[in-house]
């Protein structure tokens, strides 16, 4: 069976390399480098599963940059390009889905397309009513960057947004290569099974909040955190995972993800949704005021990723902090091993761990690891299980 994936981020690649181990599998990207990295199998994302089955794994995967070649003759054709969150239209920038289904229209292909992106609610039925088609489904994942593989391998459950025959046999492709024993598989419509990524997402934003704000409550009234956290926790109906208090949720789907299921509840009664949008900001806002407090005049960011063993920091929590930092005219470094430029937003980048040490007044770290260990007093961190 012959399966074309247009999207080489986290999801597409991850998907590639998972269904390749039995099927002519064809990745579409538009950045030629990225295509030669994956023919000359060198993962061009940072993930410990793909960069081992790149290595240890016959996989019938090529990659090319003409979606002719990609979609011809595929059984599947899987859309997993980019939907960056548009906050002056209040939606997803929905235009590479688009693009990719178009093709395939206009292609005149027999095939199934299966949409793997992030969408509004409704997309898919707005997409079949415009293009006049059927052939057309969501099936969400349910990924972590730097884990992508690992969790499609071993996936919570498996979601397709049709009844029909070609979502079961797309079902069973997903079961057939993951190595966990009785996967759920859920079926429904696409309009369902957008809104459960949606809300999926947005419990795991909600949950990350409430943390934070439990956080910033003992901070301010001198409480210890982790006691109040660890003792809350023990509660197997709370459990103990994302759980460890932050700068804010970030990442390329939280915040995109919690702003358009908001904006899908234009005219719906809600507070709490709206709240955890909010509460993001708020976050910010506290932890910038507690820095500030520390009256520096040099403020050294440690790393701009998202999460330990990460090369991604797209929309990291640590970017709201810089912007909200500049508007106090403060000197503002950055160490970053993962940048190559000097510098990023208009700040310094001295990747000479020593010299920003040194230079810094106050050092603020999302996550703490051995390098910040010998300077406690410089350290700004809500951390609280990388500490000890």
């Amino acid at each position: 069976m012959k399966i074309a994936v247009a999207g080489t981020g986290y999801v597409g690649l991850s998907l590639a390399t998972l269904l390749s181990q039995n099927n002519e599998v064809v990745a579409l990207d538009i950045i030629e480098e990225k295509v030669n990295m994956i023919n000359n199998r060198i993962s061009p994302i940072k993930d410990e599963q793909i960069e081992k089955f790149f290595k240890e794994k016959e996989l019938n995967l090529t990659a090319t940059l003409n979606y002719k070649e990609a979609f011809k003759d595929a059984n599947f054709v899987v859309i997993s390009t980019p939907t960056n969150y548009d906050d002056e239209k209040n939606y997803f920038d929905t235009s590479s889905v688009e693009d990719i289904i178009k093709k395939v229209v206009n292609m005149g292909v027999s095939t199934t397309i299966v949409v793997k992106s992030t969408i509004p609610v409704g997309f898919i039925e707005s997409m079949k009513k415009k293009y006049q088609i059927d052939n057309i489904f969501f099936s969400p994942e349910f990924l972590r960057e730097g884990k992508a593989l690992y969790d499609n391998l071993y996936p919570s459950r498996i979601i397709i947004g049709t009844k029909e025959e070609s979502g079961k046999i797309f079902a069973n492709l997903l079961k057939n290569a993951s190595l966990k024993e009785d996967v759920s598989v859920l079926y429904m419509n696409s309009t369902e099974a957008e809104a459960v990524k949606l809300f999926a997402n947005t419990y795991l934003a909600l949950r990350v909040a409430y943390f934070n704000e439990l956080d910033t409550y003992a901070e301010l009234k001198g409480l210890n955190t982790k006691d109040i956290i660890d003792g809350v926790c023990l509660d197997p109906r709370i459990g103990n995972h994302y759980n460890n208090p932050s700068f804010g949720y970030g990442g390329y789907c939280l915040p995109k993800d919690t702003k358009q299921l908001l904006a899908n509840y234009e005219n719906v009664p809600n507070n709490m949704i709206e709240a955890i949008v909010k509460s993001n900001d708020t976050r910010k806002e506290h932890i910038t005021n507690m820095i500030l407090k520390r009256n520096p005049k040099v403020v050294g960011i440690y790393r701009l990723t998202m999460k330990t063993n990460s090369d991604n920091f797209r929309s990291s929590a640590i970017q709201g902090i810089i912007d909200k930092l500049k508007k106090e005219n403060l000197i503002i470094n950055i160490y970053e091993p993962t940048l190559k430029e000097t510098s990023f937003h208009g700040c310094s980048v001295i990747n000479d761990l020593a010299k920003f040490k040194n230079q810094s007044d106050v050092i603020v770290a999302n996550r703490i690891d051995n390098n910040l260990k010998d300077i406690p007093e410089k350290i700004y961190t809500r951390d609280i299980f990388s500490r000890d």
